[in-house]
């Protein structure tokens, strides 16, 4: 079992809902992403989605997209960031770590160096944004043959065929996008979300986490109710980008945010 799968079960037997923040590594600038990562677990993360910064993540709004220019201002790659997970690894082995972003900068390192680099670091999960499924079966056996889970997207729009062909590639959990758009877009109907939920879990057995579109605990709290784990970015990407001239009060202030929800999702 992985670290992720391990995680979602030790919480469904105790009848909770995964918090899952993402954040830009190297966000505004390397140093602070590491100590926020401990704030994070500290104040009820479960699971961290680490994002890794692109020059061009058109799946992504203006937040996100800033927060990968302020990352790349400090010319922060891809092994970078495995550094960084390897640095969080050395004082926590528990808490799973998934790298969301895009192909490109894996296709430039390498599948194998990079199968190889991130096991080492003790990533858990991969989440490639710009790679669907059916052309990403020689990237999913390499992460499962390297004790790492895949992870994809499924839309609003997505049909049952696509949405069972998804799942049946995916391991660990599966993203369900709230709402159509980009990241940091549109507001947030719980009821469409729990609809959309409820078909997926007559597909798979896979944990369901939600993201897009979740701002504040009760927005946390709401989706907590329908899905089995809340994702939460732009608003802690946003809190980010307001400290940037002030980075040592980040971690705290940030982690802040998530208390806050974890608090609301537990009640």
């Amino acid at each position: 079992m992985s670290r992720i799968q391990n995680c979602l079960q030790q919480l469904k037997d105790q009848g909770r809902k995964a918090l899952i923040p993402y954040i830009t590594a190297g966000d505004p600038q390397p140093g602070v992403t590491v100590a926020l990562m401990h704030e994070l677990v500290k104040s009820g993360a479960d699971i961290i989605e680490l994002g890794v910064p692109f020059s061009d993540p058109m799946a992504d709004g203006p937040v996100i997209q800033l927060a990968c220019e302020r990352a790349l201002i400090y010319g922060t790659r891809l092994v970078d960031v495995l550094d960084m997970v390897s640095e969080f690894r050395s004082q926590d082995d528990q808490t799973p770590v998934v790298l969301m972003g895009y192909l490109n900068p894996v296709e430039a390192l390498g599948y194998e160096r990079f199968m190889t680099l991130a096991q080492k670091a003790g990533v858990d999960g991969v989440l490639t944004v710009d790679l669907p499924p059916e052309e990403g079966l020689e990237f999913c056996a390499e992460l499962k043959k390297h004790n790492m889970d895949a992870i994809f997207l499924i839309a609003p729009t997505s049909s049952d065929q696509r949405m069972k062909q998804i799942c049946e590639s995916s391991s660990g959990y599966v993203y369900y996008v709230s709402v159509k758009g980009v990241t940091g877009s549109a507001a947030l109907d719980v009821d469409a979300v729990d609809e959309r939920v409820k078909a997926i879990r007559q597909i798979t057995d896979l944990p369901v986490g939600v993201g897009f579109g979740i701002r504040d605990n009760e927005s946390a709290a709401a989706v907590s109710r329908v899905a089995d784990g809340v994702i939460v970015g732009s608003v802690l990407v946003n809190k980010i980008a307001e400290l940037a001239d002030s980075p040592a009060e980040i971690p705290q202030q940030v982690a802040a945010i998530i208390k806050g929800m974890r608090q609301a999702m537990d009640a």
